[in-house]
């Protein structure tokens, strides 16, 4: 091989080299925005429903608030056997709806970003699971045991979120979680009384931690 040969070969190589390692790159890229893209996707559905039930509840709580201050006490006893709490301090914990924040690093975290096939299929964007034959429901691909997994199917994402308040808010597992959140508006605080949402315990806490700051969801917060 003389010398202009020589050199040609070391040019092709050199060229498929760098060709091979741009493509790479290029694919690397997709990867990245494919990701971008599907959190986009995530937040355009979640975001609305979350921001229309964050503020149903908000009224309610400002409603509870003047009718303590006008001392509306047959009004404020409706309220307190129709969210089946034990007096108005309870209610008003019930009530008063948690951290944006929270509420979607916790659907990014239950739904995989929104493409669970509970998600998808069921407008489950957190994971919550039946009980009750009565209940428009999907099955899990697993079992306890002998017996099926069942989890909520809801007609709308609105009502998957409004359900998950719901579930929040009533539930005996949270009662530090809620009457915390009437003392911080912190959300790095008040995912560590999440700890009985999952089985991971305490890590929950630490993943919606992750979530959130990695995200800047705290931006969703402005309006507690």
């Amino acid at each position: 091989m003389n010398y202009k040969n020589m050199c040609l070969s070391v040019l092709a190589i050199i060229s498929l080299f760098l060709y091979q390692f741009i493509s790479s790159d290029d694919d690397h890229k997709d990867k990245i925005i494919s990701v971008a893209d599907k959190k986009a996707y995530f937040h355009k559905i979640i975001l609305p429903a979350i921001d229309e039930i964050f503020d149903e509840r908000m009224l309610i709580y400002k409603e509870i608030k003047v009718l303590e201050k006008n001392n509306a006490i047959s009004e404020i006893q409706l309220l307190i056997k129709k969210y089946n709490s034990a007096n108005l301090k309870e209610l008003k914990q019930r009530v008063y709806p948690h951290p944006k924040s929270i509420a979607i690093a916790q659907a990014a975290m239950e739904s995989a970003w929104g493409t669970s096939r509970f998600a998808k299929e069921a407008n489950n964007y957190f994971g919550i699971w039946s009980f009750s034959e009565k209940d428009d429901r999907i099955s899990a691909n697993e079992k306890r045991g002998s017996k099926t997994i069942w989890l909520k199917k809801y007609s709308s994402v609105s009502d998957s979120v409004r359900d998950y308040y719901d579930l929040i808010g009533n539930g005996k597992a949270f009662k530090e979680f809620n009457r915390q959140k009437l003392l911080t508006k912190n959300p790095l605080e008040l995912v560590k009384y999440l700890d009985k949402y999952s089985e991971k315990g305490a890590e929950y806490g630490n993943e919606l931690t992750k979530i959130i700051n990695y995200n800047g969801y705290f931006g969703h917060d402005t309006n507690l």
